[in-house]
């Protein structure tokens, strides 16, 4: 889409500072990569060097950072935060591209479906029994979705998506390639020298506006319910075990692991790689950090690190010790041999 300054800055709550207010605009690209016809954005300091040599036709930028390093063919588009901003004009700018909404005659519905208004089903999908569709619902190709399954309304599941019975999706759902939606939790009792399977038949519960990446797995409640928070995002490759508790506005970044029945409170963050011990709680607005190692309670409103998990200042103090062992090692050596030379005389 091509829309002049102007006309992009009604649409991005921003004013046109100085410049050509008819430039055209046809895309957007980062500060250090765009050329004549797009729209960038200034958010950090640690950019400010490259907004000099920016070949950009227009920049966002807030009223805390200097423009006199500004090219003075750049029009500069002044709002309150520069990065939502930006982001406005990429959605603007790149529009999604709009989908051919239908049902394939390849797909497999069985009786007593109930399907929304408006909705898409791809080649390939199958929807059991008892199961229902909200309007505008996009289900694209080879789709699995199981008996007795509620989807919302505006949800989207790309291609090989898979969600087991009796799972409970809200609307504006986004859920990506290859996700597995309720599958059993994994839990034995060790008897008589075998692993006897604890039977899981609970479902999963994902509330309004959670986006999950591609290739992740939330399993079903043994007995209740896995609860997936309102405005959650889920990245790829995330494991979430059986019956836990995840509040409002999570953040869970890649290769996270969670073991079964932990409780997350709103606007937790687990940063990429960090792992969760059984019945662990984290309380609200707690960061934990990548690859760190969870294995007992968390309060409210902490940055731990670490494995085991502690307090951000307390680990990294840890960690520039050991980093002094080797010297001190060495000292505590030339000391021993020193005593040793004083005994021998």
């Amino acid at each position: 889409m091509t829309l002049t300054v102007k006309e992009l800055a009604q649409r991005c709550n921003a004013k046109v500072l100085v410049g050509n207010e008819s430039l055209k605009i046809v895309s957007a690209a980062d500060i250090m990569s765009a050329a004549e016809n797009q729209v960038t954005v200034l958010s950090s300091k640690k950019y400010t060097k490259f907004l000099k040599e920016t070949k950009a036709s227009a920049c966002f930028i807030s009223s805390q950072f200097s423009t006199d390093d500004a090219p003075n063919d750049l029009v500069l588009l002044l709002c309150d935060d520069p990065e939502i901003s930006f982001l406005q004009a990429v959605n603007v700018l790149h529009p999604t591209p709009k989908l051919t909404k239908s049902i394939s005659k390849q797909a497999a519905i069985a009786e007593n479906v109930s399907l929304g208004n408006d909705i898409h089903l791809g080649a390939f999908s199958s929807i059991e029994e008892y199961s229902s569709i909200g309007d505008g619902t996009e289900i694209f190709a080879s789709v699995s979705i199981g008996r007795h399954v509620t989807i919302g309304k505006n949800c989207r599941l790309y291609p090989n998506v898979v969600i087991y019975d009796n799972t409970q999706i809200g609307n504006n759902v986004t859920i990506h390639s290859g996700t597995i939606i309720a599958a059993d939790g994994f839990g034995y009792k060790y008897r008589n020298n075998e692993h006897v399977k604890v039977p899981h038949v609970g479902n999963v519960k994902i509330a309004d506006n959670v986006e999950i990446g591609a290739n992740s797995c939330i399993d079903r409640g043994a007995l209740g319910a896995s609860i997936i928070g309102a405005g959650t995002k889920i990245d790829n490759l995330v494991q979430l075990g059986h019956n836990i508790n995840v509040g409002r506005n999570v953040i869970i970044c890649g290769q996270v692991g969670i073991s079964g029945s932990c409780t997350l409170g709103d606007g937790v963050v687990l940063a990429g790689g960090s792992a969760l011990a059984d019945h662990v709680t984290i309380g609200r607005q707690t960061v934990v950090m990548a690859r760190t190692g969870v294995a007992s309670d968390v309060e409210a409103c902490q940055t731990v690190f670490g494995s085991p998990a502690k307090d951000k200042k307390v680990a990294w103090r840890e960690l520039a010790a050991l980093s002094k062992l080797p010297e001190l090692f060495k000292r505590f050596k030339n000391l021993q041999n020193r005593l040793k030379k004083i005994e021998d005389k």
